[in-house]
């Protein structure tokens, strides 16, 4: 959807993310439909507020060129962790999937619909003190607004079929649980390197999507049961994000076993020497 460049912004004295957005060289309704998303991707991201969701500053509007001011995270994707380091463990997997709850919590009570959640669409911001931080979502391209009329270009399906929810896919209505259930891909993508949908040809893995059981990582341990309720094919049977923090808690911050010391000699039964 556009390359990223990072920049200085001269007048504030800051660094910043520069998503350049190239619209010309296509037929004048996909150059008004690019322009158009390229414009609801600004204004869905700067509904939002919040330290899990990218920030936009302004936008900058040069006719075949359209370029988007955004906050510079100083982190790499998920996607480019795992591709770097491997597969996470469920630990820092759920704890990643906090994150990417309170995102969501607060883009879908703005209306919006983020629709292309995937690990190279999540942040994951370097702390030099515990190695990894902030967890952000950015990339609202194909963002859908509750008020907003739909966009389509003709023939395109737009998004990553390895974390397109069933209903995108056939059609059907869709809410927040769609963007939950992409939320669930993603968390499994992270134990395992890949989709759980992930095939060898575009049709094949929209055919898993529909028809297919999720190829859950064996290495899901305590996170198993919930990833396969997010990734339910009924939208209905998904769990909320409320729910979903719930279980993603104590697998993130699991409270230490206590230990007993056991004194051996010159103790009575209460353990008192």
């Amino acid at each position: 959807m556009g390359r990223v460049w990072r920049a200085v912004d001269e007048i504030l004295d800051r660094l910043v993310a520069v998503k350049e957005m190239r619209i010309d060289g296509l037929d004048p309704e996909d150059t008004r439909t690019r322009r158009e998303r390229t414009l609801r991707e600004a204004r869905a991201t700067a509904r939002i507020d919040h330290p899990n969701v990218v920030r936009v500053y302004d936008v900058v509007d040069e006719g075949e060129r359209l370029w988007i001011v955004m906050e510079l995270v100083a982190g790499r994707s998920l996607e480019r962790i795992m591709a770097e380091e491997g597969p996470l463990g469920p630990g820092e997997t759920a704890r990643i999937g906090l994150g990417l709850v309170a995102a969501l919590r607060q883009v879908h009570d703005r209306g919006v619909l983020h629709r292309d959640i995937k690990p190279g669409n999540v942040l994951v911001e370097t702390d030099v003190r515990r190695g990894r931080g902030r967890v952000v979502l950015t990339d609202f391209g194909i963002a859908a607004i509750q008020d907003a009329k739909a966009l389509t270009m003709v023939g395109m399906l737009v998004g990553s079929p390895d974390y397109m929810a069933p209903e995108r896919i056939s059609g059907r209505p869709q809410g927040p649980p769609s963007d939950i259930w992409s939320l669930g891909a993603t968390l499994s993508a992270a134990l395992a390197g890949r989709s759980p949908f992930s095939r060898d040809t575009t049709l094949a893995t929209l055919h898993a999507v529909l028809y297919e059981e999720p190829e859950l990582p064996p290495t899901a341990g305590p996170l198993r049961e919930i990833l396969a309720t997010l990734l339910d094919k009924d939208p209905d049977r998904r769990p909320g994000l409320d729910d979903l923090e719930t279980a993603l808690q104590p697998v993130a911050h699991p409270i230490p076993t206590p230990t007993v010391q056991v004194v051996r000699g010159g103790a009575d039964e209460r353990g008192e020497p």
